[in-house]
């Protein structure tokens, strides 16, 4: 029987991972190519064999998606994966309708067939939309159990940006010098760098299997910090799920974060501080219609600005969290919020935008009164510190999770935005933790 050619279509992370625990030792298949989209400058590159396995002695060759059609044609491909997230409905019906009219089936891989059983007990941080308050639950939740006495290890969802993957295939961060050690990008310093300054030891790459086996010999409980909105590597015990007011009915409208809400043990609904009124009941109608069984936790996420004083009335670019305000289509975020609570004139940072920033506007049109922090390689980041020495304004409002200015040089005044998690009344997370901790007798 000839093996069915497959075709993975992602971003370099949900697409690599079903390979990884799939398709790589599964003789009935072929997978002749990953496509990728959504980051910028991942096409073009190659799954290595040290990754790829036996099977595949060659590795695997990454074309940007856009190349879909004549590699369906060359290859003679039967079936495409689509193993990436954050895309509303629309989207996903155009890309079925796209892979169908090539001729392909599309495939859909879900939880059994791609979530992997950990020896030790699992609490998952996923969301609904990108942007929703992940990274700021998933540092709640790592102090509580630190609080209890546990030893809490991160993983999280893979961000493998690097041109060569073998140098990412399991990494252990412990200090801000290992994220110099493996030329993090931006938006992994925005997830790495918080952790590691509480403490927590953490993991990522691309081998998720490998991961799991070193997180395990160290942990007395894993918890997985998810990206995007997609569902969790890993098989959770407990699966907290965030939601985001300002985007009301993304939660029951995009793939796969719906997914994660229908699954959810806990569904947070965060930003309620800064969302109107009937925006927090529609999202806690939608959670009720589709999963009435799950704890709804209500959630704030203050804000807190350095030296708000060197601001008020001075002329300022914000500069934010890159996926949330980029496929995660917010028009603002944290650094935006704060800045116009200070008092400050916000500039519109497009006319200063050189390089793959000045298309990034272009593409995420959305986006007028923010610059959002892009940083895939050592030349993005260079376009993002002249973007930013470029603008004429008085300061800048950094609105990223990160200390910015250990990665670019920034040539005027600046002042960080922080913001962590909040729970309102009760239930809360430390007696939703408390129960887990109990159930499965960690203490």
């Amino acid at each position: 029987m000839s093996k069915k050619k497959v075709i993975i279509m992602g971003a370099a992370g949900r697409d690599f991972h079903n390979f990884n625990v799939y398709f790589r030792k599964n003789e009935n298949y072929e997978v002749v190519a990953f496509t990728a989209e959504q980051i910028p400058g991942i096409g073009d590159r190659m799954y290595p064999p040290e990754l790829s396995g036996p099977l595949y002695p060659k590795g695997i060759k990454i074309y940007p998606e856009e190349k879909l059609p004549e590699l369906i044609k060359e290859f003679d491909v039967e079936q495409c994966i689509l193993a990436y997230s954050d895309l509303p409905y629309e989207v996903v019906g155009h890309k079925i309708a796209w892979v169908n009219k090539l001729g392909p089936d599309i495939r859909f891989m879900g939880p059994k067939n791609t979530e992997i059983k950990s020896k030790k007990p699992v609490i998952a941080i996923c969301a609904v939309r990108t942007g929703c308050g992940k990274s700021q639950t998933s540092r709640r939740v790592n102090q509580i159990l630190v609080d209890m006495g546990l030893k809490p290890v991160n993983i999280r969802h893979p961000m493998p940006y690097d041109p060569d993957l073998t140098s990412q295939i399991a990494q252990r961060y412990e200090t801000l010098e290992d994220m110099d050690k493996y030329r993090c990008t931006i938006e992994e310093r925005e997830e790495y760098e918080p952790m590691i300054n509480m403490g927590v030891i953490l993991y990522a790459g691309v081998d998720y299997g490998k991961i799991l086996e070193q997180a395990e010999k160290e942990a007395d409980v894993i918890t997985w910090d998810g990206g995007n909105n997609d569902f969790s590597f890993y098989k959770p015990d407990l699966l907290i799920v965030i939601a985001d007011p300002h985007r009301p009915g993304h939660e029951i409208s995009y793939y796969p974060g719906e997914t994660n809400l229908r699954m959810a043990d806990v569904v947070i609904i965060n930003k309620i501080d800064t969302a109107d009124y009937e925006d927090v009941e529609e999202v806690r109608e939608n959670i009720m219609a589709v999963n009435p069984d799950a704890i709804i936790i209500d959630g704030a996420s203050p804000l807190t600005i350095e030296n708000m004083e060197s601001i008020r009335g001075k002329r300022v670019i914000v500069v934010e969290d890159g996926p949330t305000v980029t496929h995660g289509e917010m028009p603002y975020g944290a650094g935006f919020i704060a800045a116009r609570k200070a008092g400050a004139i916000i500039v519109d940072p497009r006319p200063f935008a050189v390089g793959s920033i000045k298309d990034t506007f272009e593409k995420y049109y959305h986006l007028e009164n923010v610059l959002p922090a892009m940083g895939y390689g050592k030349k993005q980041m260079e376009e993002l510190q002249k973007t930013i020495n470029n603008s004429d304004v008085d300061a800048v409002v950094i609105g990223t999770p990160i200390d910015l200015t250990r990665v670019i040089r920034i040539n005027k005044p600046s002042v960080r935005v922080r913001y962590d998690l909040q729970e309102i009344g009760k239930p809360d997370l430390v007696y939703v933790l408390t129960e887990f901790v109990k159930k499965h007798k960690l203490k």
